[in-house]
């Protein structure tokens, strides 16, 4: 029986290396780091001792990164607030809440198709998860290209013909689960493989065509975004009709002593305050976190869009494919050569 390989120890300044979530530039922390004694380490996987490969403690971090966020904004916001004498207590305005929350909801509702109200459950997996394709499932994409614009040089593009009309039952698309799983990527590069084997000769028109599909694409999930980023800008002025409510309230106790009427007074600019807080808080960073996730994702299939066109130009399987990877975010774009790494093994296999 092999031994079990036993985890490469990673120090402190490499595990910072891969965790920009905590937004700490490496380059910032690595005269402290110099500084730390050489027993300050921990074994590479999850965050101390899981085990995990590298890439899984980036995907751990991602999905850290809203809780991370949530708990840092509380924790400053009422903290600070606890800390230089604040009473919590006063802050404990539910009504005021209900006022601000309440509208906002009616609002978001009154505002978004029911497309969008239906989508409201992704928003969230979007926010917990992040961007849905990472480094190795883009490198499966490039695989894929490789393969099909190889049998379409070798064969002929009609060849593709049989794996685009049914990629289900693909030998091809069968090496490929990551992009198999995603309807959306499968049905966008059939449709226009198939283009391709009825005859499409003009890469110009199929551009034109490719990028009226992306901006139809990027136009529906902008909905979302827009969505979340309306409640950001309307809900300060909600806390504004909050405070209001609050002062007509308190003006009906206009002859009740000092202390009460400091207590309503107190009660009432709660509706401001909250309304500013989730404003900024909390809907204005998850429009942006939104609008990040899903234009790192669109990357997916812009580069199909790129491979495509390059194969459409007359290109070899390997030029191509290297298209198709410069369209790419850098922090997601295998290199040149894991690429010829890839290749090679899907020719091994093949």
């Amino acid at each position: 029986m092999a031994a079990h390989a036993t985890p490469r120890r990673a120090n402190l300044s490499e595990f910072l290396q891969i965790t920009p979530v905590f937004g700490l530039p490496p380059i910032w922390l690595n005269p402290l780091l110099r500084g730390m004694p050489r027993k300050w380490r921990f074994w590479r996987g999850g965050l101390a001792s899981c085990g995990q490969p590298r890439g899984n403690v980036q995907k751990v971090l991602e999905q850290m990164r809203l809780i991370v966020g949530i708990v840092v904004v509380l924790l400053s916001v009422f903290g600070g607030y606890m800390a230089m004498g604040g009473h919590i207590e006063v802050l404990w305005q539910p009504f005021e809440a209900v006022i601000i929350l309440g509208a906002a909801l009616g609002a978001f509702c009154i505002a978004n198709p029911p497309t969008v109200l239906k989508a409201v459950g992704s928003i969230f997996g979007a926010l917990f998860k992040g961007p849905r394709y990472d480094k190795d499932a883009f490198l499966e994409l490039l695989g894929l290209q490789y393969t099909l614009f190889k049998l379409a040089k070798s064969k002929g593009n009609l060849a593709l013909e049989a794996h685009v009309e049914n990629p289900a039952e693909s030998a091809i698309f069968a090496q490929f689960p990551k992009f198999t799983s995603d309807h959306h990527a499968v049905e966008f590069m059939c449709d226009y493989l198939r283009m391709i084997t009825l005859g499409t000769e003009n890469a110009h028109e199929l551009e034109a065509l490719m990028d009226e599909e992306l901006e139809t694409h990027h136009q529906e999930r902008e909905r979302i975004v827009s969505a979340v980023q309306a409640l950001a800008d309307g809900t300060p002025a909600l806390g504004i009709v909050a405070a209001v409510l609050g002062v007509i309230k308190t003006m009906g106790s206009i002859d009740q002593p000092p202390e009460v009427l400091g207590g309503l007074i107190g009660g009432a600019l709660v509706g401001t305050f909250l309304g500013v807080f989730v404003a900024y808080g909390f809907f204005g960073p998850m429009a942006q976190s939104l609008r990040n996730t899903y234009e790192a994702e669109s990357k997916y299939f812009l580069s199909m869009k790129a491979g495509l066109l390059a194969h459409m130009a007359g290109y070899a399987p390997a030029v191509s494919i290297e298209f198709a990877r410069k369209a790419l975010m850098s922090e997601v774009r295998p290199t040149f050569i894991e690429v010829e790494q890839a290749t090679a093994a899907l020719q091994a296999a093949g």
